[in-house]
């Protein structure tokens, strides 16, 4: 049974930096993805950015690119989610999601960014 919990969201001003934290429990492989959505109000969810747990390949948004890093402590069963120089445009709530079977099946309960 895979759980994915957030932590780190705040309310921050713009230009601030925000980290993300993700714990993954019931993982029973390293080899599938992991990731960040978010949905502000009012907006349609999107993919922030991806990360292999196997490799360490990572892929960002264009919105974000620049700006956010995603890494991952497979020792810990971490993702993590650096966020630098945000706008009132990242206020989202943020999932952390897993793969599986080409799927994103699971879903944390998600943490909240407010920028303003």
């Amino acid at each position: 049974h895979v759980q994915l919990v957030e932590s780190g969201g705040d309310s921050v001003q713009a230009g601030g930096s925000l980290r993300l934290s993700c714990v993954a429990s019931g993982i029973a492989s390293s080899s599938d993805c992991m990731g960040w959505f978010r949905q502000a109000t009012g907006k349609q969810r999107e993919g922030v950015a991806t990360i292999s747990l196997e490799t360490g390949d990572t892929d960002y948004a264009d919105s974000v690119k620049g700006r956010f890093t995603i890494s991952r402590d497979n020792a810990k069963n971490t993702v993590y989610l650096q966020m630098n120089n945000l706008t009132s445009e990242d206020t989202a709530l943020y999932f952390c999601v897993k793969e599986a079977a080409g799927l994103w099946e699971y879903w944390g309960q998600g943490t909240q960014v407010t920028v303003s």
